[in-house]
């Protein structure tokens, strides 16, 4: 079975940095596409940050510039340096992992997630 666990969420203020993990097991993890997701009560999940198989990286218009993805395949971790946090970034952040040819939603897996608060 699939097992992708985040860790790193808390609580800033705004202008701070926090840094996630996500740890995976059960695949073969240098294999995978690796993402960050996020969503807050209310709103649908959206798309944060994208790393490939081969290192190239793709972010969503509103944290470019201020987040950073990152993959250790050695580890198996998968990692999202965010800096100058804004109050809107507040979500639960999710990590997910897909094949090269399969959706996120429907052919994805997905963690449990992990709870960011950034006040003003």
């Amino acid at each position: 079975q699939v097992q992708l666990v985040e860790s790193g969420g808390g609580s800033v203020q705004a202008g701070g940095s926090l840094s996630l993990s996500c740890a995976a097991s059960g695949i073969t993890f240098s294999g995978y596409h690796m993402a960050w997701f996020r969503q807050s009560p209310g709103k649908e999940r959206e798309g944060v940050a994208v790393i490939g198989t081969g290192g190239t990286t793709a972010y969503v218009g509103s944290v470019k510039g201020r987040f950073t993805i990152s993959r250790d395949n050695a580890r198996n971790t998968v990692y999202l340096e965010m800096n100058n946090l804004k109050p809107e970034d507040t979500a639960t952040y999710y990590c997910a992992a897909k094949d090269r040819d399969a959706d996120w939603y429907r052919g994805g897996s997905w963690g449990q997630g992990t709870q960011v608060n950034v006040s003003s």
